[in-house]
């Protein structure tokens, strides 16, 4: 393998190293086979594994996940790819209603190890119905694992982690990711689900990001170690299972707490993250939490009106800023 590996290709590599490993694992989607998935995430599938395992499907989102689901629950390990997450609302009630809850239900006896992966989130002038970020969505269902990775690498450990997952897993793919480049992992990488990272130490204040606002709070964090403020980054990689460990940690290095999410404010996963630090972390902060997050309106699709409603930079920087100075 190459030096660097993009984001894009990073997902091929992926699901194909599970698929080498495991033959009951198999893809289904809009567009995947010859012409390799939309965002070109599944190139090469087809060529390497043949139309048995490699499946185009209608242009269903119903038709993808319930085909997804029937397969998991006969032994097979599908991973199904939804277009856009936007789409998720046309397949919610598969994934709200029937396959997070087969293994409660039959008190273990039947179990859904099945991947629905997802390109995800806005910043590239998509409009309203292909761009917003909803994992927050997935977060309000329990019985879904949720995994949202930023860098290459972590998407193929990632991959391998939720596809050998007997739990359902939801994978946002972020769409300004696709080109994003990394070293890739060696052969038999895998990271645990529920792992955080810290990406970059700091003691002066923590940024908790996921997915594409974990680049994002990286460059803020550089913009501030200019000002004298040195930030840690913890990259959350997962949703459920919450690394909660790890954020408070890092909280207990720098006593000041700013989430950076794209979700909107309202009903954003950064929501949880405050409540577990109040829960759990209580006594640890000397400032008050800062949240920045996406604005409650349907995403617009001019660049400079959509970078009014996304987290930037400028943002992050200027809570940031307010903190130091409480």
């Amino acid at each position: 393998m190459a030096d660097v590996i993009t984001y894009r290709d990073a997902v091929a590599e992926g699901i194909a190293r599970e698929m080498r490993r495991d033959a009951s694992v198999v893809c289904l989607g809009e567009d995947i086979a010859a012409a390799g998935g939309v965002f070109k995430t599944t190139t090469g599938l087809l060529k390497e594994f043949g139309p048995e395992r490699v499946w185009d499907t209608p242009i269903s989102e119903q038709a993808i996940v319930g085909a997804a689901m029937g397969a998991a629950m006969t032994g097979m390990r599908p991973v199904a790819e939804i277009m856009f997450s936007d789409f998720l609302a046309c397949c919610w009630d598969y994934l709200a209603n029937e396959i997070p809850k087969v293994r409660y239900m039959t008190g273990g006896q039947v179990t859904v190890p099945l991947v629905v992966r997802t390109a995800n989130g806005g910043g590239l002038g998509f409009g309203a119905q292909h761009s917003q970020a909803t994992e927050n969505w997935a977060l309000t269902v329990p019985g879904l694992k949720i995994a949202a990775p930023a860098t290459p690498a972590d998407v193929i450990g990632m991959l391998a982690a939720a596809i050998r997952s007997d739990d359902p897993v939801v994978f946002f793919e972020h769409k300004g990711l696709f080109a994003t480049k990394g070293p890739p992992p060696p052969p038999g990488h895998v990271v645990e689900l529920g792992r955080a990272a810290v990406v970059r130490e700091g003691d002066d204040i923590t940024l908790v990001a996921l997915a594409s606002m974990v680049p994002l709070a990286l460059k803020a964090a550089d913009v501030l170690a200019g000002e004298g403020i040195e930030a840690e980054v913890v990259d959350l990689r997962c949703l459920v299972p919450l690394d909660a460990a790890t954020v408070l940690a890092s909280l207990r290095k720098t006593s000041r707490l700013v989430t950076v999410e794209e979700n909107p404010y309202q009903g954003g996963w950064g929501a949880t993250v405050v409540s577990v630090v109040a829960d759990e972390g209580f006594g640890l902060l000397d400032a008050p939490v800062r949240r920045v997050a996406g604005e409650c309106v349907p995403l617009p699709f001019a660049d400079t009106l959509e970078q009014q409603v996304i987290p930037t930079v400028d943002k992050v920087v200027t809570e940031v800023r307010r903190l130091a100075a409480y």
